[in-house]
């Protein structure tokens, strides 16, 4: 005879992992909006010799972190769909990978 399986709270894992997704696809779409136009470069940059990259690194990184705390929050001592979080953050990967390859961002924005 088994005994049922009692769920472990992965609240805490599961906002951990979107969060890092959501923020690497946060970098992406700020990559391609800061090149792609002039005013949101001028928006993204916060330290004149590095320009757009300084605030694209640091706006992505504030998503991260904020979307990590608040996750935590809501998911800490929950139980989530592990599996469903892990193909959200898989796709939200994916396309943040994918709007920062050069030839791409070329494709978006007509170059």
């Amino acid at each position: 005879m088994s005994s049922p399986r009692e769920a472990v709270a992965n609240g805490a894992a599961g906002a951990a992992v979107l969060a890092a997704s959501l923020g690497c696809f946060a970098l992406g779409v700020l990559a391609v909006a800061g090149d792609g136009w002039k005013a949101v470069a001028g928006l993204l940059t916060f330290y004149r010799p590095t320009g757009p990259l300084s605030g694209v690194s640091t706006v992505a990184i504030l998503v991260w972190l904020a979307t990590w705390f608040t996750g935590n929050r809501l998911w800490r001592g929950k139980t989530v769909a592990l599996g469903k979080v892990s193909v959200a953050a898989f796709v939200l990967l994916a396309l943040g990978l994918l709007l920062t390859f050069p030839p791409f961002e070329d494709l978006l924005l007509g170059k």
